[in-house]
């Protein structure tokens, strides 16, 4: 295997084939609750033009609606690495986990049954906070295990991910198609989403113990002192902005593309279901296939390769005047967006120590996209359409090209395995 500057260094203690059965479980336990999550996430997603009609709701005061689950993932951003240092990451996940179920039980409940847009607010509120303590949650236990396996594999945690994306664009789809009102088709998922995620986090690692003769309040400090030291760090501020555009380009595409191509495009509700699972396939395949790129050429020639994908994609899927071609540029998007919120993650956790903090801060930065994506978008389709403002994903991956020199692990850095 050839080796770059930019690839990452793990502590190989062990060959991969003498990992400990412990580690190979919270790796298939990790990969569980990755795709969980997306299938919870992508479920709702897909029953947004639904909602949206259920609701009766513009372009614009959908954006203020997609903004109450941003601002509940952004709301858990700040603690949630705290959480997870304090209680653990199979605790911490678990929890979220109920959490999100709740969020689409409440969602189901308004949208469905009440149309209740209150309702429906809340309800995304929860899912937000539940899904982005989850994220960061799982993202710590991911790099962890990455370290011990000693190969890249962070990736493939966010291709579960993805897959969870297809299985819930797939099963959105397919319940518009066949009638089946979202309500039952959200209160399902969310039973399914918690129970199977409370049995995965029985695998993962244990939790490590609190150093001796430290003190609860004593750690508690230390770990407030590593996440304010985290933001003052440049480095770990610049890898947050890489992620917030590469956030912004994913949660972009999860957002508006269905509603995007039934709008521009004149798509059914179910067509425009499948497109979104077009992007999914897209992201599982570019998230597949980037571990082995990124072990072979490092993660700065790879990430500039996809995000520039990316721009070329999107770019396409806008302007091609033609439903078929569009929907190949929203597979060339997909791919191309698939790398850059993992290879953030990695990149902050090259620190095992410190990577709690880290991720937690670069996490905060990302889901900033989360926040103001959805309304940007939506304010700006009540003008020009929703499917044309989407023009502003291109034009903010440009500057992101600039910032993929951040993710370059530190001269000496070597995570313990």
């Amino acid at each position: 295997m050839r080796r770059t500057a930019d690839t990452p260094t793990i502590d190989r203690g062990a060959a991969p084939a003498g990992v400990p059965r412990a580690v190979l479980a919270a790796r298939n336990g990790v990969a569980v609750v990755f795709t969980l999550n997306g299938l919870a996430v992508a479920s709702w997603f897909s029953r947004v033009p639904a909602v949206r009609e259920a609701l009766d709701l513009s372009a614009g005061r959908l954006g203020l609606l997609l903004l109450a689950m941003s601002l509940g993932a952004v709301l858990a951003m700040p603690t949630a690495g705290l959480v997870a240092q304090r209680f653990g990451t199979a605790r911490t996940v678990g929890g979220s986990a109920v959490l999100v179920a709740v969020g689409m039980t409440v969602i189901g409940l308004s949208a469905g049954l009440a149309g209740f847009l209150p309702g429906v607010a809340v309800g995304l509120v929860a899912l937000g906070y539940g899904s982005g303590t989850c994220d960061v949650a799982m993202n710590i236990e991911g790099t962890t295990v990455e370290r011990r396996l000693g190969r890249t594999i962070l990736p493939r945690f966010h291709a579960a991910w993805s897959l969870g994306s297809v299985a819930g664009a797939g099963l959105g789809a397919g319940a518009a198609r066949f009638g089946v009102p979202a309500s039952v088709h959200l209160i399902v998922l969310a039973v399914v989403v918690g129970v199977g995620t409370l049995v995965a986090v029985r695998s993962f690692l244990p939790a490590g113990r609190a150093a001796d003769g430290v003190s609860a309040s004593d750690g508690a400090a230390a770990r407030r002192g590593s996440l304010l030291a985290a933001w003052r760090e440049p480095r770990t501020l610049l890898i947050g902005l890489l992620v917030l555009i590469m956030a912004f380009t994913e949660g972009t595409a999860n957002d508006w593309v269905a509603v995007a191509f039934i709008d521009g495009y004149g798509l059914s509700e179910a067509a425009g279901a499948a497109v979104f699972g077009v992007f999914v396939v897209g992201m599982t395949l570019g998230r597949t296939a980037g571990t082995l790129a990124l072990d072979r050429w490092g993660r700065v020639p790879v990430l500039f390769a996809t995000i520039v994908l990316a721009g070329v994609g999107a770019t396409l899927a806008i302007f091609a005047g033609s439903g078929p071609v569009a929907v190949v540029g929203v597979a060339l998007w997909g791919i191309g967006a698939s790398l850059g919120f993992p290879v953030g993650m990695s990149a902050a956790a090259d620190d095992e120590e410190h990577a709690p903090s880290r991720v937690s801060v670069v996490g905060v930065i990302g889901y900033t996209a989360f926040l103001g994506g959805p309304p940007l978008l939506g304010l700006l389709g009540d003008h020009v359409g929703t499917l044309r403002a989407l023009i502003v994903v291109p034009l903010l991956l440009l500057p992101a090209l600039a910032l993929i020199g951040v993710t370059r692990p530190p001269a000496g850095t070597r995570p313990t395995g």
